[in-house]
């Protein structure tokens, strides 16, 4: 399934082999990596197999969908954000991102968080999103807490980060929680 979202100043994409170099060009920052567990890839190879199996999931088997985040003006590529489905039953799914630190504290994050939440509600007819961060990781939080969601619970020792195991608070949204309206889209 290709998508193609929408926000004032964003387009929100499927991902192709032609964003392998702007991909792994963020996977490979120090500082987007900071809390990420992906790790910093070894090559660009490493990063193209990723990619691989995020298309493979996104067009063949609509389990997850990887997207691109770009200025809607210059076509710029700032980040990714993806939307991970769970078992049909629960109408349920996991929501992470990462922005290319030029563009950190902008409310990119927010707005294309915002725009993917609605996309989640509205076309996938989910109930629930959720999503975890590390405890230390301040940009996020505000982020998760700015879209409305809720922090249910903490997990210790959860993320295997570089500088060592991390605890993680969980995050969720329900389709019939009150939305944010701090950023219009």
């Amino acid at each position: 399934m290709k998508i193609k979202l929408e926000t004032t100043r964003l387009i929100i994409s499927s991902i192709s082999f032609d964003d392998l170099e702007k991909i792994h060009e963020l996977h490979s920052l120090p500082e987007t990596d900071e809390f990420n567990t992906l790790g910093i890839p070894k090559n660009i190879d490493e990063t193209k197999s990723v990619i691989a199996e995020w298309i493979e999931k996104s067009s063949e088997k609509n389990e997850s969908f990887t997207l691109k985040i770009e200025l809607s003006k210059s076509k710029q590529f700032i980040g990714l954000i993806s939307l991970n489905l769970g078992s049909p039953k629960f109408r349920i799914a996991e929501v992470w991102y990462k922005l290319h630190s030029d563009f950190w504290n902008q409310g990119y994050a927010t707005e294309s968080l915002k725009k993917v939440l609605e996309f989640g509600f509205t076309e996938l007819n989910l109930h629930r999103i959720e999503a975890g961060c590390a405890v230390e990781n301040i940009g996020s939080i505000k982020v998760l807490e700015k879209v409305g969601m809720i922090r249910e619970g903490r997990k210790r020792k959860v993320l295997p980060l570089k500088k060592g195991w991390s605890d993680n608070f969980h995050y969720a949204i329900l389709s019939t929680d009150k939305k944010s309206t701090t950023h219009k889209n």
